[in-house]
């Protein structure tokens, strides 16, 4: 059974940093992709970074520069850091994890809040 284990939410000030975590595990086919979607109250889920096995990344334009996404494939654990937060980052973020011949996988989100 597959298994998304998000760690690293919590609330910090405007212009502070945050490190996510998840970690995948349950499943003995190789993932494609990892990465991080996030939802605002009242919006639609949205993507906010995603990396492939092989280490190609893509950003959400309103991320970049601030957030970058890495991944440890022997632990199929990613990362992602968050740097220069904004009260607009505040969502609940949604690990996502693609298998090869398994499809997406979804966690079950961690709050990150961006107040003063």
């Amino acid at each position: 059974q597959v298994q998304l284990v998000e760690s690293g939410g919590g609330l910090v000030q405007p212009g502070g940093s945050l490190r996510l975590s998840c970690a995948a595990s349950g499943s003995i086919f190789s993932i494609r992709d990892m990465g991080w979607y996030r939802q605002a109250p009242g919006k639609q889920r949205e993507l906010v970074a995603v990396i492939t096995s092989a280490g190609s990344t893509t950003y959400a334009d309103s991320v970049k520069g601030r957030f970058t996404i890495s991944r440890d494939n022997a632990k199929n654990t990613a990362y992602l850091h968050m740097n220069s937060l904004k009260p607009e980052d505040t969502a609940v973020y949604y690990c996502t994890v693609y298998y090869n011949t398994k499809g997406r996988f979804w966690g079950q989100g961690t709050q990150v809040t961006v107040s003063s």
